[in-house]
């Protein structure tokens, strides 16, 4: 089966490579809209979204798209990419010493253009930070880290020195549920079959 992933990320393109996948890259040119819903639905759609964008733009040939899109939510409020430094800091402070939730989904899409075969799930993991002092912020945001991540940090990068603890999924945090996604296409195949 040949894969498509719908993302320009180099941290899922590095965690389906880890995992042994043979794909394409296709980002989904999309303006992501986030609209109302709770988080699951809000991610849930949005990789739904993408992956659509890029099926419909294939030519016929048989292929798994993957489309997913990741946030970051603290006390019900979702956290994107920050628009700049001040955005970073004022994420980052609100998020250090407590707990907070990433959530990814993911849909895959199969089949002909007119009738996809489309599978949408989503992993959450709660994110623990410890307290983090404002020159350690100020220092990590110069590094320019914060700036295509949602809610201001990678969790694989320097900002991991601050990560207290995790309960669930690592990858679903780095940005994509690695082998819940394995899983999934697993059982997908099996049911062809």
């Amino acid at each position: 089966m040949k894969y498509v992933l719908a993302s320009a990320s180099p941290r899922r393109k590095e965690l389906l490579t880890q995992a042994g996948f043979i794909f394409d890259v296709m980002p989904a040119d999309i303006e992501e809209k986030i609209s109302g819903g709770n988080p699951p639905d809000i991610v849930m759609n949005l990789a739904r979204q993408k992956a659509l964008h890029v099926f419909k733009a294939l030519p016929g040939e048989a292929c798994t798209v993957i489309g997913a899109d990741t946030v970051v939510v603290y006390n019900g409020e979702i956290l994107g990419k920050p628009s700049g430094a001040e955005e970073a800091y004022d994420m980052l402070s609100l998020l250090a010493d407590r707990t907070h939730q990433v959530y990814t989904g993911v849909s895959l899409l199969t089949g002909s253009v007119n009738a996809p075969d489309i599978r949408t799930f989503y992993e959450k993991t709660d994110v623990t930070f410890y307290p983090v002092t404002r020159q350690e912020l100020q220092s990590y945001i110069m590094t320019g880290d914060p700036f295509d991540k949602a809610g201001a940090y990678g969790i694989q990068g320097p900002f991991a020195i601050h990560v207290k603890c995790i309960s669930g999924d690592y990858n679903n945090v780095v940005g994509l549920p690695i082998a819940r996604l394995y899983h999934e296409l697993s059982r997908s195949i099996c049911h062809e079959h």
